[in-house]
């Protein structure tokens, strides 16, 4: 059985990894943003533009301009969740950081049989599966190289990304409902 690590330690593989980081995002929320000085400002109605001094945009700056690929696929319900809404809201900065984050509909990433746990690929070669609480606290990573298990998170990145949609687009479209 692997070991559940803490988060912090796939931290290195961000800045590490030679060409592409994905990650599939399954929850309807995170713990982690409630309650966050972010969150309340999105709660008010505020912008949450791209910052420049924000360490993961700054990292996804410097990393797509060394040729690198940020992506993301984020499963969302229709409606949204208030957790969707803000990564929503939120993700447009990271968009404007670099990073290519997508939307696919859950009814969608159910049809396609994609996983039901968020996780991160790291060069179509190293996956790092998130584990959660009942409550949407992370409770760790689990880092394996294991063939099978990333050919599967493959398979399930080139499925999800090939019917999601484009951040600006999927705002676009769901904000002004919103």
């Amino acid at each position: 059985m692997t070991s559940i690590l803490p988060f912090e330690a796939i931290a290195h593989f961000f800045e590490d990894f030679e060409h592409t980081a994905f990650r599939l995002e399954t929850r309807r929320g995170y713990a982690v943003d409630i309650g966050t000085e972010r969150y309340e400002r999105f709660l008010r109605g505020e912008a949450l533009p791209f910052e420049p001094d924000n360490p993961w945009h700054a990292n996804v700056q410097r990393q797509t301009a060394a040729g690198k690929r940020f992506e993301r696929v984020r499963l969302v319900d229709e409606p949204l969740t208030t957790g969707q809404r803000f990564l929503l809201v939120s993700g447009l900065g990271n968009v404007d950081a670099g990073e290519d984050i997508r939307n696919l509909p859950r009814t969608e990433a159910d049809r396609l049989g994609l996983p039901q746990f968020d996780y991160w690929l790291f060069d179509s070669r190293v996956l790092a599966r998130f584990h959660f609480d009942q409550a949407d606290n992370t409770l760790g990573v689990e880092i394996t190289e294991d063939h099978a298990e990333v050919l599967a998170a493959c398979q399930a990145r080139d499925a999800a990304w090939h019917f999601a949609v484009p951040t600006r687009d999927f705002a676009t479209r769901v904000l002004s409902g919103v």
